[in-house]
């Protein structure tokens, strides 16, 4: 069998905010969000990029369907460089599932408008084309037609977050951008949103990226993971083996940290629970200070993100990675 080809290839992507010098020539603070990130995207995946809050997912999400541009870095779809392309050569390929799903909605648009503007600005289909791909599109979200005529502010969350699917799956993207796509809903409805991308996926033959904190909701979705810390990814592996089994201290620090039902959440020995200043990042591992395994040369470069013996597939940023045999948390249930 085959290896799934790479959609995408993202590579050194960086994204820097300030800098520069005001006019009297004193230097502005620089604050880079994401640091040097390189991933391959395979076809027909799911894969999943956690971190804690402040870690560069979201900036590393907007950056991949062209609502932020780059400070350095390329964003390649079929071995076509489209960071420089502007939005519209991104969103015609890659589409964004935002986690406030009423708050991502036009309140001045009905959704038959929401939804045809994908339609009418990226595919450059008329009026006949756009109202039979309507009556699909709204069914395959579980969405009467009659809701075509209707406001965001009538609807539920749950409700607002399919009309927001239907508005991504309108210009029949490749990949779809979730960003915390559940964390705003209540979990029985979590359950159903989940359900309905998964379906989706299968029969339109989509790759997702779905960037979360909820480690319990990535473990049940993705195929592959990514995490995510200072900017950096520090660990990236197959779903299964990553959580039954991490070399990064910091992805064992984000599992044993995680709220399991019947299950006291464990205490890390000197972990301060503070992020590095990213207006004065430290060198060497951003990690360092909190890590229980640090030692000196951890503090002297950061360790490249490069393959370990555990199995193919399996990177880490680590110069001393967790052995095999260390103890990790059980897989939790989604909940």
């Amino acid at each position: 069998m085959t290896a799934p080809s790479n959609v995408m290839e993202i590579r050194d992507l960086a994204r820097t905010f300030g800098g520069g010098r005001t006019i009297f020539g004193t230097k502005k603070p620089e604050l880079t969000a994401v640091r040097g990130v390189s991933l391959d995207l395979r076809m027909g995946e799911t894969l999943g990029i956690v971190g804690e809050s402040g870690c560069g997912k979201s900036t590393l999400a907007r950056m991949l369907v062209g609502l932020d541009r780059p400070t350095r870095g390329a964003i390649r779809l079929d071995g076509e460089d489209l960071s420089a392309s502007g939005t519209k050569a991104l969103a015609r390929r890659v589409q964004y599932v935002f986690q406030d799903p009423v708050s991502s909605l036009n309140p001045r648009q009905t959704i038959r408008a929401i939804l045809e503007a994908p339609m009418r600005h990226l595919l450059g289909l008329g009026g006949k084309e756009r109202l039979a791909r309507l009556e699909k599109l709204i069914e395959a979200v579980n969405l009467r037609p009659e809701f075509l005529e209707r406001y965001p502010h009538e609807f539920s969350g749950g409700q607002a977050q399919r009309i927001g699917i239907a508005r991504a799956l309108a210009a029949e993207p490749d990949v779809v951008v979730l960003d915390e796509p559940v964390s705003a809903l209540d979990v029985s409805v979590q359950a159903q949103v989940l359900n309905l991308l998964d379906r989706l996926k299968q029969e339109r033959g989509l790759t997702y990226v779905f960037i979360s904190h909820d480690l319990a909701v990535v473990e049940s979705v993705a195929t592959r993971v990514a995490v995510m810390y200072f900017g950096e990814i520090v660990e990236e592996a197959p779903a299964r083996q990553l959580f039954r089994a991490p070399l990064h201290p910091y992805t064992d620090l984000l599992i044993r940290s995680a709220p399991v039902p019947n299950r006291r959440r464990a205490a890390a020995k000197g972990d301060s629970g503070e992020l590095p200043d990213p207006y004065d990042p430290p060198p060497g591992c951003p990690f360092a200070p909190r890590c229980p395994r640090v030692e000196a040369d951890c503090r002297a470069a950061m360790p490249p993100l490069e393959a370990k013996d555990r199995g193919k597939g399996h990177r880490a940023a680590c110069l001393h990675p967790l052995p095999l045999s260390a103890p990790t948390s059980q897989p939790h249930e989604p909940g």
